[in-house]
């Protein structure tokens, strides 16, 4: 895609080889100092990249840039779904995890086992040498992605956690080699168990890196996969993609319309909830503009094609999605961080402490032992499992209260959020209207009225008639049957029923039927309006009888989620496609602070941009199709697991129950295992700054260093358990009330 106006254009790149949130930072600045590039977005969770460079440079030459520095990238974008099919690196990357999670484990444990809790069996030359011979495989291939990728970063003088994760697992390894030939302690259960947490880590990360791709495929699956076109007077099945602009298209009702266009015959109502979000049909004639992927509720209608292939709405919010994915690059976990500088300081002073004993001293033996005591001390047991382990129980305890965690970053961003916003219809709302109020005139049964109210509506599709039928079935009032029903698109119905023609409609089709109106019911209905519900005006005999207004009702708890999140600091938001009146009602129902009414879906995302911009750092809640864009555009995105799966893919957070409250319970859980990881960290971190100068003064043997690295991982570990009891204490006082 090249830009005429500035002789740009944007290059799209699928990235291998990374392990960590500083390959992707290394990779970004690698780019960035490309002659002829003015920008570059690499984003680790996707493995993608996008770099923004002058027209004429080529992909082949930021290639081999990149190459340089032991990364591959390959042509890459906007792939097709079949592509993402047949080509799903994320997949592979978790099932070749799992693989030697499943390995490392059962061989870990053993070697546990003979060097600690077999009663002197290990301490026997056979227990020894089954130590040996139990911790290579878990040495050598289930660690061969961090000794190879540290291997790829020593041939370019950098380092990260795979460097760290190399030289302590392998500095445990080789002294125990060492010593199990000469005589010593053995210390193989460490280089194992080490191992074995870390892969543990690397499954559940690749895990949350699939979401990335599965947005997008899900996005895709909406569309229509065939329309019917009609060519020479016939209509003609064809592949969706072969749908040209200005073809005539034939839907019928409960199809999907394939692609954008305006309608040139017919008369229907149109589900558009998964582009709108909105639950009501939208009423349908010749000249409506559709758009491809809603749905044909109600009549056939004829549309002519006006956008295909990538202008229609659906492939602009795929578009909106990507970018908004793309635009998170650059995120690096804390771990990383800690060890880039990390690294480099043990090596030097590991190689310090051998020279010092060696040289100063003329005990080069000491200065080994020295040496291996800090690389053992140093091995990032305790550093490694200290995001892992609070990510597997913090995500447990979540998946028990119904709340799926999609990684650290998360967590990281969840605690300096700033507001909420939460989409209306089937978030803040159940998503389905229901009879809220019954206003009669006098002299007028309520019963009669909605009797026979129901028994008209009671062969309408229309959401308004449905919940007209349900608030009168649920009463059991006992429908009479209708004839000569007849809808008027936009306004209403009419049947003949009790020997009598009765209209349930609109105010216009009252006024047309010619129905009296007293100034009680009109006053009632522009009541009912102004608190933002539809009034449905009902009457026979020349007269109106009755005011119905219907409402998407308001979840229960959502009164009580706002009061939470207000007393957590937080400000709360509403967005919506509905007009400012309905949504002030509704904020005004649950205290929101702020409404954002009447957005596109396509605007949905640029409100939150806007909001971000201002210096909030927001929390987006929503469930469907249009919302996508928004959630992953936002700091935070929480889906409500009724929602769309786009919804859900695309977001942060998914909340598997329909309740609020897992938005406020969603948040705490993330915070506070946030902190846990930050703790887990400090305490790690901490340790190894403290042992690593009596280490390197000989003050520690290797004996020591291993027993202290193995008390820091159970320190480290003791404390992500105590995640476990989040919540129930909660729970537990709920349950005496």
């Amino acid at each position: 895609m090249t830009d005429s106006m500035t002789n740009e254009r944007a290059i799209d790149f699928d990235v291998r080889g990374m392990t960590c949130g500083s390959c992707a930072a290394r990779i970004q600045r690698t780019l960035q100092q490309q002659d002829g590039v003015t920008s570059a977005d690499v984003n680790f969770t996707a493995g993608t990249a996008r770099v923004q460079a002058a027209a004429e440079v080529d992909a082949a030459v930021l290639q081999a840039a990149v190459s340089d520095i032991g990364y591959d990238l390959s042509p890459g974008g906007a792939r097709s779904d079949a592509a993402r099919d047949a080509d799903d690196p994320e997949e592979d990357a978790k099932r070749s995890w799992l693989r030697r999670v499943i390995i490392a484990w059962p061989l870990g444990l053993a070697v546990l086992w003979l060097a600690v809790l077999s009663g002197g069996v290990g301490e026997s030359a056979g227990g020894r040498w089954a130590q040996f011979l139990l911790t290579t495989p878990v040495q050598f291939y289930v660690a061969w992605p961090f000794l190879r990728e540290a291997a790829k970063r020593a041939t370019h003088l950098t380092a990260n956690m795979d460097t760290l994760i190399a030289l302590g697992t392998l500095a445990a390894y080789t002294y125990s080699t060492v010593t199990l030939l000469v005589g010593g302690d053995l210390y193989f259960d460490t280089a194992a168990l080490i191992i074995a947490f870390l892969v543990l880590g690397r499954y559940f990360e690749a895990r949350a890196k699939g979401r990335a791709g599965k947005a997008i495929r899900a996005l895709l699956e909406l569309g229509a996969k065939q329309a019917r076109v009609v060519r020479d007077g016939a209509e003609v099945m064809i592949p969706v993609e072969h749908v040209a602009a200005g073809d005539l298209l034939r839907v019928r009702p409960g199809e999907k319309i394939p692609t954008d266009g305006e309608v040139v015959e017919g008369t229907s109502a149109v589900d558009e909830s998964m582009l709108t979000g909105e639950s009501a049909p939208v009423d349908k004639t010749a000249g409506s503009t559709v758009a491809g992927a809603t749905i044909n509720t109600g009549g056939a209608l004829t549309v002519r094609a006006t956008a295909v292939g990538s202008d229609t709405a659906l492939a602009q919010i795929v578009r909106l999605v990507e970018d908004a994915q793309a635009g998170k690059a650059g995120v690096q976990r804390l771990a990383d961080r800690i060890s880039a500088v990390f690294v480099p300081v043990v090596i030097v002073i590991a190689v310090v402490a051998f020279l010092g004993w060696a040289v100063l001293a003329g005990d080069p033996v000491k200065g080994l032992v020295s040496a291996v005591a800090v690389l053992i001390i140093a091995c990032p047991c305790a550093l490694g499992l200290a995001t892992p382990t609070a990510i597997m129980v913090g995500t447990g305890r979540g998946a028990d209260l119904g709340i799926l965690i999609k990684g650290v970053e998360v967590l990281e961003r969840t605690q300096r959020i700033t507001t909420v916003v939460f989409d209306k219809t089937g978030t803040l709302t159940n998503g389905e209207m229901a009879l809220t109020d019954l206003v009669v005139a006098d002299g007028t049964d309520e019963a009669l009225l909605l009797r026979r109210a129901g028994a008209v509506e009671a062969d309408s599709e229309h959401p308004v008639g449905r919940a007209i039928v349900t608030a009168a079935r649920d009463r059991d009032l006992g429908l009479p049957a209708a004839s000569s029903f007849e809808a008027v698109t936009g306004h209403g119905v009419h049947a003949h029923i009790d020997n009598m023609d009765v209209w349930v409609g609109s105010r216009k089709l009252a006024a047309n039927a010619g129905l009296l109106l007293t100034e009680q019911l009109d006053d009632a209905a522009e009541r009912l309006e102004h608190d933002g519900k539809t009034a449905v005006f009902a009457g026979w005999d020349g007269a109106v009888h009755g005011v119905l207004a219907v409402a998407d009702t308001l979840k229960d708890d959502a009164t009580d989620v706002v009061d939470h999140l207000h007393a957590l600091g937080l400000r709360v938001a509403i967005i919506t496609g509905d007009n400012t009146r309905t949504a002030d009602a509704i904020a005004a129902q649950v205290g929101i602070d702020r409404v954002l009414a009447e957005v596109l879906p396509e605007d949905k995302k640029s409100e939150v941009e806007r909001l971000q911009t201002d210096g909030e750092l927001v929390a987006m809640v929503g469930d469907g199709v249009n919302d996508a864009p928004a959630l992953v555009q936002a700091d935070l995105g929480i889906a409500i697991g009724t929602g769309t799966d786009v919804a859900i893919e695309s977001s942060d957070l998914t909340l598997m129950r329909a309740e609020l409250d897992g938005v406020v319970t969603a948040i705490q859980l993330s915070r506070r295992t946030y902190r846990t990881i930050l703790q887990n960290l400090a305490w790690a971190f901490g340790y190894n700054v403290a042992a690593l100068p009596l280490a390197a003064f000989g003050l520690l043997n290797p004996v020591i260093a291993g027993a202290a690295m193995a008390f820091s991982s159970v320190s480290v570990v003791s404390n992500s358990l105590r995640l476990r009891r989040f919540g129930r204490r909660r729970a537990s006082r709920a349950a005496r009330l």
